[in-house]
């Protein structure tokens, strides 16, 4: 079956600005698509974080790119991966998408998350981070789009993580990702999902000890320690790219 994503003869997505050449759309992606999520990670909304929610925000982020942002894909794909010697994984099939990602969605919302230790919190988030990203549901920016989605989803939980060592360590990211999920029908479970672990537990580890300041600051300021106040300051400290003041954290709060 021809790729409708492409354009005729070529291995260049279709995109708004139709531009064919490869490099330049990689460009273009990486600009609109960064500016979106800086936009996506400052603002704090509440969400019921389904399947329509990760639409909603792999559109949000691909809209100036692609005129199919945000709806998942017609077709099976294949993606040649270097770490695997060029094996691809098993993504959903087409016909499968939201039943695999609401299936996935729906124990990441109902799992206890603040009735287990630290370990535990990071294997079980990496693990279904990882089935989630397996499920592969766009045609492209499936990475971006569900890093993001399930680090929103944990702070919404009152568990904090530093997204941003995602972003700045990108490949490392996908490959971890890939790795853990290197199962096939035909070679077997292959799968290595400690290297996810790992700057999974790094993340958590450096959104637990923000969230622990922002705790000490409202506490300085003798106002409540509520999930609510530490949430607000959190991402106000986020939009303002810079850690507040005792003093300014007070008269935030009383406004």
């Amino acid at each position: 079956m021809r790729d409708p994503y492409l354009y005729p003869d070529s291995e260049v997505l279709r995109n708004l600005a139709d531009i064919h050449d490869v490099n330049m759309l990689k460009n273009m992606e990486a600009d609109y698509s960064s500016l979106r999520l800086s936009e996506i990670v400052v603002d704090d909304l509440e969400s019921k974080y389904d399947f329509s929610a990760l639409c909603d925000m792999h559109h949000y982020i691909f809209q100036d790119i692609y005129e199919w942002a945000g709806k998942p894909r017609v077709i099976n794909i294949e993606k040649a991966e270097i770490v695997l010697g060029e094996i691809s994984i098993e993504y959903s099939d087409c016909l499968e998408i939201m039943k695999d990602a609401e299936h996935v969605l729906e124990e990441l919302n109902t799992y206890d998350w603040q009735s287990v230790s630290f370990e535990n919190v990071v294997r079980t988030f990496s693990d279904y981070m990882a089935k989630l990203w397996k499920v592969h549901p766009y045609r492209e920016g499936n990475t971006r789009t569900i890093v993001t989605f399930c680090c929103m989803l944990i702070e919404a939980q009152g568990i904090y993580i530093e997204s941003n060592l995602f972003k700045d360590n990108a490949s490392y990211m996908r490959s971890a990702l890939v790795a853990a999920n290197a199962v096939f029908h035909d070679l077997g479970d292959l799968r290595k999902p400690e290297y996810l672990y790992r700057i999974v537990q790094d993340a958590l580890e450096r959104g637990n000890e923000m969230s622990n300041r922002v705790e000490d600051y409202i506490r300085k300021a003798e106002l409540p320690v509520t999930r609510e106040n530490i949430r607000k300051v959190v991402f106000w400290n986020r939009k303002e790219q810079k850690e507040h003041s005792v003093e300014e954290i007070r008269d935030y709060l009383r406004k």
